[in-house]
């Protein structure tokens, strides 16, 4: 007998089966009344709040970089230029695996560790979403090409034009120049960061640091609308930056260039002004350096050969060597002897080779074993005669040296657009007091009369104290801005700002005024009078030269040795100065001349000076400089 089977029972499952669908149909019915209201919330509610937000997601407010200004000399030769260039970009938010893109590029174009440790730090700086951040600068068309055929396997790398400074000249004017580089972090915490939200150069030294606001100009902005990765589909609206002004400087570029052939393979600086405005005409050191190595970022290698130069190429001679200006400082001591009444201008001093201050005392040497005999003023500064000077800064004592030599500018920056010079310091009995726990002995005076000691001044100093003298005391403040460019006649126009950076140092007022024209005329007797020591140099010139030579000791010398070049090392050999003025009746140009380890200031820097004179006063640009 089978089993017993139970009946199904249809009338249940029918039941059953509609309340189910009953269910099913308010959960539909309610999941739509929610959706409809969520919809009504965010249409009709919230329709203002989030057309806003969609807005901002599709048109963003993107900056748009200003033209850096150019750089003009006096005579409307270009200096400093914007050439573009092209890069390759990474746009974080499109690149999905950094590594692995990085890899890629890295079969395409060279791409050295230097790069991507730079790029990682630039990528951990503050930046704009979807802002693009440099890898490697300076690529080749082929470079180009290679990336852009390569598109499609790299989303997130872009290749960007952009303008950067280029310097046409090369080494010739970094130290008188500048140049610009890349923006760094501490940089951006200086400056307007909205002014520079698009920027990524900015002036790292010399003038294009000083006049970095005139320079940069003002940033623009354009209103794009982009798609959801960021992508400018159009330009909706712009509003242009303002160009940096374009400025004109006091440099003369072919007075500049012919200066540093002069100076070829030597470590030397000549700083040329005109006395009648304090503009600098050739401000040289070298060696020097190519500039446009920093702009978009130099290699470890090129760097560390310029760092660990012997010869130091980054070092800017004009305005940061400090060198003891030796003679060449005599004329100002002169000049206090005369105001102080502690000698007339004909009297005379003995000078058997050698000073004492006390009679068993020290003897402090004449540069002439065996002296120079009965000398007066004239002769004293024409022949550097240091007794005469050891004599009249012994009676006179420090306070008025330091006096007359702080009216000329020693131990000031009196420069109006020259941030890197240096001030160092004038000596003094409080100086030394504050500085050496010691007082000032009447041998620091000895010293200090014949520019040696503790004195030391900067070329651009000393070419400054030189234009003083030329003036007759007439002060100008060296400066190198001529003007601002006028945008529609192209002159240069004054800046005030500039102008009145700094209060003027007061003019020099004597009792007596004849004993400017003693002094000059004795500058004038060392480069044609018959003994002077510039004679050579000052030979045949069709204009009249005041000038003084100076040689100052880098090692010192026993009292009982005699100085003797050839066994020393060349760079413990004497430094060779020599300061100048021309035409004395008339000064157009007032120079200095520092030669490191280049023996005697007559022979080495007097010659170099006189070329410089003869290029600006005659247009005589042949360097007739005899070659040792």
């Amino acid at each position: 007998m089978a089993p017993f089977e139970r009946l199904k029972d249809y009338s249940r499952e029918s039941i059953t089966f509609t309340n189910r669908a009953v269910i099913a149909f308010v959960i539909v019915v309610l999941m739509m009344l929610v959706l409809i209201g969520r919809i009504y919330y965010l249409q009709v509610l919230e329709h203002e709040r989030y057309t806003a937000i969609s807005e901002e997601n599709r048109v963003q407010l993107q900056p748009v970089a200003p033209r850096r200004g150019l750089i003009y000399d006096r005579n409307g030769a270009l200096l400093a230029d914007n050439r573009p260039h092209f890069s390759v970009t990474l746009l974080k938010e499109e690149v999905d695996d950094l590594d692995a893109t990085l890899e890629k590029l890295g079969t395409l174009i060279e791409l050295t560790p230097r790069d991507i440790e730079r790029f990682h730090k630039r990528l951990q700086q503050r930046r704009r979403p979807y802002e693009t951040v440099p890898l490697r600068f300076r690529l080749t068309e082929a470079e180009i090409a290679r990336i852009s055929l390569n598109y499609h396997r790299l989303p997130g790398v872009q290749v960007e034009a952009d303008l950067i400074r280029y310097y046409p000249h090369g080494a010739s004017l970094v130290h008188a120049l500048g140049y610009v580089g890349r923006i760094n972090e501490r940089e951006l915490q200086r400056v307007d960061e909205k002014n520079y939200a698009a920027t990524h150069y900015i002036g790292k030294l010399g003038i294009e640091k000083f006049y970095e606001d005139l320079l940069h100009g003002q940033v623009g902005f354009q209103k794009v609308e982009t798609n959801a990765r960021g992508r400018i589909l159009n330009v909706l609206e712009r509003q242009d930056p303002v160009p940096g002004r374009d400025i004109q400087l006091s440099l003369d570029l072919r007075l500049q260039q012919f200066t540093e052939s002069l100076l070829e393979g030597r470590r030397a600086s000549v700083v040329a002004i005109e006395p009648s405005s304090g503009e600098i005409l050739a401000m040289v050191s070298t060696p020097t350096y190519d500039p446009n190595l920093f702009v978009t970022g130099i290699s470890s290698k090129d760097y560390n050969a310029l760092r660990n130069s012997s010869d130091l190429p980054l070092f800017n001679r004009s305005l940061r060597g400090s060198y003891p200006p030796a003679s060449t400082i005599k004329p100002v001591i002169a000049l206090a002897a005369l105001e102080t009444g502690t000698i007339t201008a004909d009297k005379k001093i003995w000078d058997p080779g050698f000073y004492q201050i006390n009679q068993n005392g020290r003897r402090y040497r004449d540069w002439k074993r065996w002296g120079h005999g009965w000398v007066d003023l004239d002769a004293a500064v024409a022949e550097s005669c240091d007794v005469w000077f050891y004599e009249v800064g012994h009676k006179m004592g420090v306070e008025p040296m330091s006096r007359f030599l702080g009216m000329f500018g020693v131990g000031q920056d009196a420069s109006l657009d020259q941030p890197e010079a240096l001030r160092n310091f004038l000596p003094s009995n409080e100086w030394k007091e504050a500085n050496w726990r010691q007082p000032w002995y009447p041998g620091d005076s000895v010293n200090l009369s014949i520019g040696q000691g503790f004195l030391v001044m900067t070329p651009l100093q000393m070419a400054t104290s030189t234009a003083v003298m030329a003036n007759r005391g007439r002060w100008v403040q060296p400066r190198m801005l001529q003007g601002v460019l006028d945008e529609q006649t192209g002159e240069p126009r004054p800046y005030a700002p500039m102008l009145n950076r700094k209060e003027k140092p007061a003019d020099i007022e004597l009792k007596e005024p004849k004993h400017w024209q003693q002094v000059i005329d004795s500058m004038v007797s060392v480069m044609h009078g018959p003994k002077g020591t510039g004679r050579r140099s000052g030979e045949g010139a069709p204009y009249t030269i005041a000038g003084k030579t100076g040689t100052a000791q880098v090692v010192g010398i026993a009292q009982d040795e005699e100085y003797d070049a050839e066994a020393l090392a060349e760079r413990h050999r004497d430094h060779a100065l020599f300061v100048a003025f021309a035409p004395v009746d008339d000064p157009k140009i007032a120079v200095a001349v520092v030669v490191e380890n280049g023996g005697g200031g007559s022979s080495t820097a007097a010659p170099v000076a006189r070329e410089v004179m003869d290029a600006w006063l005659l247009g005589d640009y042949e360097n007739d400089l005899e070659v040792d």
